[in-house]
């Protein structure tokens, strides 16, 4: 029986999911000092800087809450540091 391997899925411009992940990995640093400078950034301009490519705006946010930064819900769509 023929099965798809997930891993190698070609997503939004043919890049898969690994090429994604090290997408979203490389722009975090710039998203993280404009956090730094702006005190946040929402998640509209995330989006934009990705290109609107989903997978890795999704991924992104991920990875900022991996990294220890407070990426609010649907009612405040920003991504800020959490308070000492």
């Amino acid at each position: 029986m023929d099965s798809c391997d997930r891993r190698v899925r070609a997503y939004k411009n043919g890049k898969t999911m690994d090429e994604c992940k090290a997408i979203a990995e490389s722009l975090n640093p710039d998203f993280k000092k404009q956090i730094d400078q702006n005190h946040k950034i929402l998640w509209t301009e995330i989006l934009e800087a990705v290109d609107h490519d989903e997978l890795v705006y999704k991924l992104t946010l991920k990875f900022l809450r991996r990294d220890g930064y407070d990426i609010g819900n649907y009612k405040i769509p920003e991504v800020k540091s959490f308070s000492p």
